[in-house]
Order: structure tokens, then sequence, then C-alpha cells
């Protein structure tokens, strides 16, 4: 994957910044955590149960409650393939309050994306994201679910 140059990209080993097998990176967070020094992001998919405030930059709402799934999964599939499709050449950020569940659920969908098989993306995030990432039964089984 190449990065156009006058967007430089995420950089590997940053804080939350997921490398996909394609290559492509992705940065979640939580957004109750500060935004991380560097480039801000050119996308951001935020999964919220409320609508966020405005971002300097692209962005869509994915209503997501927490501990919960999205309120529309098939918006949620399509704004997801989105992200999966721009990360190529953009700074994608999926984020929500704590960076873990729903963003973590998210990347694992992102994964399933990149070719990474449902039944081992959960562990894939976990392991090169946050050990503690997809929170409940409900959100593995989300992904596992998850249409390519």
């Amino acid at each position: 994957m190449t990065t156009a140059p006058d967007r430089p990209g995420w950089v590997a080993g940053e804080p939350g910044v997921l490398r996909l097998p394609s290559g492509r990176l992705v940065r979640g967070r939580g957004l109750r955590e500060a935004m991380p020094s560097g480039h801000p992001p050119t996308y951001g998919v935020y999964l919220l149960g409320s609508r966020p405030p405005e971002f300097g930059w692209a962005s869509r709402w994915v209503r997501w409650p927490d501990f919960r799934l999205p309120a529309d999964r098939a918006y949620a599939a399509r704004v997801l393939r989105e992200a999966w499709e721009l990360a190529a050449d953009e700074r994608v950020e999926i984020a929500c309050r704590g960076g873990r569940g729903r963003t973590g659920t998210a990347l694992a969908c992102l994964a399933v994306l990149d070719g990474v098989p449902a039944g081992e993306a959960v562990a894939y995030v976990r392991k090169h994201y946050h050990p503690r990432a997809v929170e409940t039964p409900w959100q593995r089984r989300f992904v596992q679910g998850f249409p390519t």
C-alpha cells in the first residue's frame, strides 16, 4: 500500500495503531483519552450511543450503545467497509468512549475485510491492538458473522 505524499500515514507502533495483514494502518482510540500527538485523522468512524461533536475531518457516526451492537448493522457494515477502503491511502481512526469493546469489534471487522478469518479476527486484534478488545460474547459473534 502507498500513502499519498501530501497525507503522511499513521506509524506502526504508535499508540492504538493496528497494522492489518495488507499493510493498511488504522488507529483505534478511546475518546475519553487525549488525542494522540502527531497527525490528526483524515477520516473517522465514531461508535457511540449519541451523536459526537463535529471534528475537523470527514467522519461517520454509527449509533452503537456501550457494550451492545450497532443499532443498524447493515449501515455499520457499509461504514466499516468504507473505512477499510480509505485506510489504503488515508489516516483512518475508529473510536468509541473507552476504545476497547466497540472499537475492538470494529477493528476486528476490518481485519475480516482484510482477509483474517472471522474466527481468528478477535484474537488478531487482541494481539496487535489491545488484549481486552471486544468485550462481550455478542460482539464476538458480530465479528464472526461479519459480511465480507
